[in-house]
């Protein structure tokens, strides 16, 4: 990942100025932020259940070695195999080589984010192996040449006029004339292309949102059934997965599931919920005959006990990204990250380093709405917090920046330096706006008024208004 700062805020300013995106990521409130409100609504016992998981995880995490070893155990009795990966290349390595084994030629894939994370498409490519995702969303970002702008919602950037125009430029064996400006037809045509491809597929790779210890079994959610047809159909099925997604038992699992579709989409439950164990038995009419789980580390071994120990619970239902006022306006691929919003402004800089991810624990309002709906309740803006003092700390912000921050934090110990300061700033500041109610150029504050405008103030401080009214009190 490459996030200077340079390109954060140029790809933030390409985003503001993208009127067809700006179009698109009003479909984020209108659709995810108002469902999950009804879908709340209608469980009386939701805010119970964010408190019961956030135990389950908890309690897994301080003992992550057992039930890691427990989950090890069970997959092997049902006849599969796990591999431990301590980094994105270790991951990487090992699906090649299980391709290479079984002389794969075509992998299909279901929605993974840690196959994302690892780069695992590019991998499996350049040693000659077809890759093609088979999530509606993820199928078009790959012929895109793009990345997922949504963890649950990929292609939220788009409108279906894009996604039609991509079409008729990559399926090149339909007719010209034929209609896609209906979903339905653009679904119609993703789906002839997609079947071809699973009956010919010779491994299928899908993530897992949970991992159960108890039974040995991987859990995909997905809305389409293209999980079901990439883990049931190729001979063999390779489940790659994180560390942190292992529960303790079925029962776990459903109080997560309960959550997890209404904090996301706002659905009760998603249209399929699969739970995968081990290879087809012999009783079985169909399914993979290998079965392979590769467990990540990729530096969450490191978070365990930590400051970011909290970020393992999160359960990728995307309501940070959905309620975020800054994705909102600058959508996913400003981040210049695998995981963006809130989630991805914690998550991000644990994976590949604060100095290379700076700008992101920055990005954000801290109006506090992303640790409001997460469903574990993970304490976002703190977390966010801790990692710009971690910046601070480094050296990382520009000279000036740092000077500003000292003066105002040698003001505000003092506090009538501070209020002597404001008594005389305040009033210069409503002078500036010219009696408009907000400041469009800002001195030494360019950044900051370049995007948005700086509300002014009405004249005097709280402090002199309260002393003002104090004095007339007491005559």
């Amino acid at each position: 990942m490459e996030n200077s700062s340079d390109t954060f805020k140029t790809n933030v300013a390409h985003a503001l100025a993208d009127v067809e995106l700006q179009k698109a990521l009003q479909n984020v409130k209108r659709g995810f932020v108002v469902k999950r409100e009804a879908a709340k609504a209608k469980l009386p016992e939701f805010d119970k259940l964010r408190d019961e998981a956030r135990a389950v995880k908890d309690h897994t995490l301080s003992h992550l070695d057992l039930y890691l070893e427990a989950y090890e155990r069970k997959v092997t009795e049902s006849g599969g195999v796990v591999h431990f990966a301590e980094t994105a290349a270790d991951a990487r390595a090992i699906v090649l080589e299980l391709c290479r084994e079984l002389g794969a030629k075509l992998v299909t894939k279901g929605k993974s984010m840690i196959s994302e994370e690892i780069g695992l498409n590019a991998h499996l490519e350049a040693s000659g192996i077809e890759v093609v995702e088979t999530d509606l969303g993820e199928y078009i970002v790959q012929i895109r040449g793009e990345t997922p702008s949504h963890i649950i919602a990929p292609v939220i950037h788009l409108n279906k006029e894009d996604i039609a125009q991509d079409f008729r430029r990559v399926h090149k064996q339909f007719a010209t004339a034929r209609k896609l400006n209906q979903v339905q037809d653009l679904v119609a045509e993703a789906r002839a292309v997609l079947r071809e491809k699973f009956l010919k597929a010779d491994i299928g790779i899908t993530g897992a949102n949970l991992l159960i210890a108890e039974t040995g079994s991987s859990v995909i959610v997905t809305n389409e059934g293209n999980g079901d047809l990439t883990s049931t159909l190729p001979r063999a099925h390779i489940v790659v997965a994180s560390i942190e997604k292992v529960v303790p038992t079925l029962e776990d699992a459903d109080t997560i599931l309960r959550l997890l579709a209404r904090s996301g989409t706002g659905q009760e439950i998603t249209t399929y919920t699969t739970f995968v164990t081990g290879p087809r038995r012999d009783s079985d009419p169909d399914g993979p005959v290998a079965y392979h789980v590769v467990l990540l580390d990729n530096g969450r071994s490191e978070m365990l006990g930590g400051v970011f120990a909290d970020m393992l619970r999160c359960i990728r239902c995307g309501a940070c990204l959905n309620h975020c006022p800054v994705y909102g306006a600058i959508g996913g691929h400003a981040y210049g990250s695998v995981y963006p919003g809130p989630m991805g402004a914690v998550m991000t800089p644990a994976l590949v380093g604060i100095d290379h991810a700076r700008d992101l624990p920055h990005a954000s309002s801290f109006c506090g709405r992303c640790e409001q709906v997460c469903p574990m309740e993970i304490p976002l803006p703190d977390l966010m917090r801790a990692w710009r003092e971690r910046d601070f700390t480094r050296g990382n912000p520009p000279r000036r920046e740092r000077l500003l921050l000292k003066a105002w934090a040698f003001a505000a110990k003092r506090p009538r330096l501070y209020h002597a300061l404001a008594n005389r700033l305040v009033p210069l500041l409503a002078w500036l706006a010219r009696g408009s109610g907000s400041i469009g150029r800002l001195p030494f504050g360019k950044a900051w008024t370049r995007t948005r405008d700086f509300p002014a103030p009405e004249g005097k401080t709280f402090h002199t208004l309260y002393a003002e009214k104090e004095r007339s009190q007491r005559r």
